[in-house]
């Protein structure tokens, strides 16, 4: 076992939301009907995606977030409690609904996917800094924070200014983008945007065509992250794999290549939380990014959400597959 902490402690403040999947060969025009071919739920959020992904990567992982008083938000904490995440101080909202994504897929006759995802944020954005207060005294007990951007903007600059004066990294991805300002970046220890929202908030497009990427696209936009105050920048590039740069590393690690993408949903999720749990157990940057490909190409290998966020020895036995075999015993399953 490589690093310093075999099971970090990993606080998640953020989202849950019901994945409703509808499959379909063609994406409709507007105005258009089209018969789909297929229909599924699937528990979602981008902070109990990270947060089931650290958990089963072997994090002890507490989650904050807060769900409607309906069968789906019983469904979504069950689904975390099934991966071992405390969620004692996931709330209750007895007014507002469980958030929902409608989520289409477009199935082409290879095989491959395309998605386009709605959510609807119902109790997400229900919670107020009142009932997160207790951060204030226990966010120290944590060795990394994580949040993002389905809940609201002033909880997020809540949290980030209790762990910053409380010396606890924070990572922020954040999806989906929106405005935020330089004093709360400068209070960032990581943030993991990917090519697209990375482009909002930089004004920077990043070129590349299928793996191959231009390397000065993604400089610039690191470094304009880093301009702005931000200690560390991850960015994830679709099948050109993923970028990480501060003031003393750079590196692009490669896709892991050869691996059939059946559903994208929760990819870059399982990405970031791999990578937060990782760097947390100690493991240098490079290797927490190679690993945290082989978890994001186990996600798109399967349908639906956390229902394919993979376990420590799913992810051993594709490394082993591969014959990585520096990577080979990062942490026994």
């Amino acid at each position: 076992m490589i690093g310093i902490k075999d099971s970090p402690e990993i606080l998640v403040v953020g989202s849950f939301v019901k994945d409703l999947i509808v499959s379909t060969n063609r994406f409709p025009k507007v105005g258009e009907t089209v018969l789909g071919c297929g229909f599924q739920t699937a528990s979602g959020g981008k902070g109990a995606n990270q947060a089931i992904q650290a958990a089963r990567l072997g994090a002890h992982v507490t989650m904050v977030g807060k769900v409607g008083d309906d069968i789906y938000g019983k469904e979504m904490i069950d689904s975390c409690v099934e991966s071992g995440i405390d969620c004692r101080k996931v709330m209750i909202d007895q007014d507002a609904p469980s958030a929902i994504g409608n989520v289409q897929l477009q199935v082409d006759k290879e095989g491959k996917t395309q998605n386009r995802i709605i959510v609807v944020p119902g109790a997400n954005m229900t919670i107020t800094k009142k009932e997160l207060r207790f951060l204030e005294k226990e966010i120290k007990n944590y060795d990394m924070v994580l949040i993002q951007f389905e809940i609201p903007m002033e909880i997020n600059e809540f949290v980030i200014e209790c762990a910053e004066r409380n010396g606890v990294p924070v990572m922020l991805n954040p999806a989906p983008s929106a405005p935020l300002s330089d004093s709360i970046m400068s209070k960032l220890t990581y943030m993991s945007p990917n090519e697209h929202e990375a482009a909002d908030i930089t004004g920077v497009t990043i070129r590349h065509d299928g793996a191959n990427v231009n390397k000065d696209d993604v400089k610039a936009v690191i470094n304009a992250l880093l301009d702005r105050g931000v200690k560390n920048v991850l960015i994830t590039l679709g099948t050109a794999g993923a970028a990480f740069g501060n003031e003393n590393e750079f590196f692009i690690c490669p896709s892991i290549q050869n691996t059939k993408a059946v559903d994208p949903t929760g990819a870059g999720d399982s990405f970031v939380g791999a990578f937060a749990t990782l760097v947390s157990m100690g493991i240098d940057h490079e290797k927490s990014v190679r690993i945290a490909n082989y978890v994001g190409a186990l996600t798109v290998s399967k349908m639906g959400a956390q229902p394919s966020l993979p376990w420590v020895e799913n992810v051993n036995d594709l490394i082993r597959e591969r014959n990585d075999i520096e990577l080979l015993n990062w942490r026994k399953s």
